[in-house]
């Protein structure tokens, strides 16, 4: 079963902008390699982080939303995990459920005309 997946990450912030671009490459290539469907990513920007990591109290963040089955997950995450230039991720799932018809009985109150209010 596919699932509807948010990866949010934080890349070193003394990396240029031509280090971040293959950076960004780099995981959105994982990802399609490997089966994930439309990969939208936005790149965020710098931001001051809530608390120093490794050092850095700044980082860039990416954010990625893409479907695809959860073994590319694992296949992101430990490509991340390796890498000096990603500081923190996170990767949040949803599952996909298909929109539920409405019954035909529901437009047909909703079009009735209202009771006369006694005065």
């Amino acid at each position: 079963m596919n699932y509807i997946y948010e990866t949010m990450y934080i890349l070193r912030p003394d990396m240029g902008e031509e280090l971040t671009e293959q950076a960004i490459a780099k995981y959105q290539k994982i990802l399609r390699d490997n089966g994930a469907e439309p990969v939208d990513t936005q790149h965020r920007g710098k931001r001051r982080l809530a608390y120093e990591i490794l050092n850095y109290r700044e980082g860039i963040y990416i954010q990625m939303n893409y479907q695809a089955p959860g073994t590319v997950v694992a296949l992101l995450e430990r490509a991340m995990r390796l890498s000096d230039e990603v500081i923190r991720y996170l990767t949040i799932k949803q599952e996909v459920t298909e929109p539920k018809a409405e019954p035909a009985a529901s437009t047909a109150t909703a079009t009735a005309t209202p009771a006369p209010v006694a005065v």
